[in-house]
């Protein structure tokens, strides 16, 4: 291995804005080891960050089962010796439901995935962390549009995005005297498949639906390279990087 790398963990890297990262964090130097999932998507994931002389690990995950978790960071730790970024990236949307149609099983599927995975990853990288040499690395949560205000009828994502930001700044602030640096990414209408439905219409605050703009994936991978680029004594604590136009700003 080579010892000038630095090593990264991305979760949800098998599509969408994890495979995006994953990929552009290659370009950037990092061996990264992709965990998600699906082992097939994952692959493929592989396959593209190794056009760039990269070093990949592949670990199928589930980030809502603390035993799997376990296992891909000791995995981690066994093939580079150290962890120095964390994207915690997977997630869930859930349907659309009224809160109050929402079944226990439904609510605990969201959270589980979206803030309880959060939690476990960013655990066990702590733990890495806090005692390898050089000390530290940096853990970047992706939140959402939806950790500020919500869309019609998505209490579980929203409730577990809100929770995302509230767990970003306790990692932040227990985080220090280790130095690890925690910040998250709130990202507005990414061009993913699970946007897709955008280009037809989507609910809206005040019961209308309407088209609403996307951004390029690139420039999510742009922005998260950036932060990761920086010395651990510099911090992008929350940053938003949206499609122009979307409905966010202003009164909708």
């Amino acid at each position: 291995m080579d010892a000038s790398r630095k090593i990264a963990i991305v979760t949800g890297a098998g599509s969408g804005i994890g495979k995006c990262v994953a990929v552009a964090l290659a370009k950037e130097g990092y061996s990264v080891v992709l965990a998600g999932r699906r082992k097939e998507a994952l692959e493929a994931t592989a396959l593209e960050a190794r056009q760039s002389n990269s070093q990949t690990l592949v670990v199928p995950a589930d980030v809502s089962d603390p035993a799997s978790v376990r296992e891909l960071f000791a995995k981690t730790k066994d093939a580079f010796g150290r962890l120095d970024l964390l994207f915690n990236n997977a997630g869930v949307s859930g349907r659309a439901i009224p809160l109050e149609d929402l079944t226990y099983e439904q609510w605990k599927s969201v959270v589980d995935t979206n803030l309880t995975g959060t939690f476990l990853c960013t655990q066990e990288a702590i733990k890495i962390m806090k005692s390898q040499e050089p000390r530290g690395g940096r853990i970047i949560n992706n939140g959402s549009i939806s950790a500020h205000s919500p869309r019609p009828n998505s209490a579980p994502y929203a409730a577990s995005k809100h929770g995302i930001t509230g767990l970003t700044k306790v990692t932040s602030l227990d985080g220090r005297k280790y130095d690890i640096a925690c910040g998250q990414i709130d990202i507005g209408n990414a061009s993913t498949e699970l946007t897709e439905r955008m280009k037809k219409g989507v609910p809206q605050a005040n019961g209308t639906i309407a088209v609403e703009p996307t951004m390029n994936l690139a420039d999510v991978a742009r922005a998260v390279v950036y932060m990761a680029s920086l010395p651990l004594d510099a911090n992008v604590q929350f940053m938003t990087v949206m499609a122009t136009k979307m409905p966010f700003i202003g009164r909708g």
